[in-house]
């Protein structure tokens, strides 16, 4: 490998990083969103299956 050669090999190697770690970042974002979503199904779950068992016991009265 001539001493010219060697930068390009570099910057090309930091650009892949570059790339992987923008991939990673998206990556991270979907993981986050898709649990916040799932948090708030279970919150909406269990607030729904709690009303409706108040509201049973109010009207059984």
């Amino acid at each position: 490998m001539s001493e010219e050669e060697f930068p390009q090999k570099i910057l090309n190697s930091l650009e892949e990083l570059k790339t992987d770690v923008a991939k990673s970042n998206e990556k991270f974002e979907v993981y986050r969103q898709t649990t916040q979503s799932l948090v708030n199904l279970a919150f909406g779950l269990i607030a729904s299956a709690t009303i409706i068992t108040v509201v049973s016991s109010v009207f059984k009265r």
